[in-house]
């Protein structure tokens, strides 16, 4: 089981990025998708999730407005797209996969997710 989290960078403030989260060894098809960042000394934040079907999806107010999460099941990825980038977003960003379809507003417990990707590291300059 794999996930390979990629497409950080450094980034000027209110510019974009698109992660990407690779999946192997799973059927990306039966789980829930949570992308989380943590910057040191921090806990690790919930950012988003989608739902195994692909239909829901749920945000940490932080991300609202700005970010979008999708995933191609074919093509075994998930990604999310971040716009309006902040100094704020500046973390190292994971994507993790849960086997149960619990995307909503309890999605950030980390307990939950079964595999988590290596992480990639996103900067925004100001």
């Amino acid at each position: 089981v794999q996930l390979q989290a990629s497409g950080g960078g450094l980034v000027q403030a209110g510019g974009s990025l698109r992660l990407s989260c690779a999946t192997s060894g799973f059927t990306l098809g039966y789980y829930t998708i949570g992308w989380f960042r943590q910057d040191p000394g921090k806990e690790r934040e919930g950012v988003s999730c989608i739902s195994v079907s692909g239909g829901r999806t749920y945000y940490a107010d932080s991300a609202k407005g700005r970010f979008t999460i999708s995933k191609d099941n074919a093509e075994k990825t998930v990604y999310l797209e971040m716009n309006n980038l902040m100094p704020g977003d500046t973390a190292v960003y994971y994507c993790a996969a849960d086997r149960y379809d619990r995307c909503g507003g309890t999605f950030y417990y980390t307990s939950r997710y079964n595999y988590w990707g290596q992480g990639t590291q996103v900067t925004v300059s100001s």
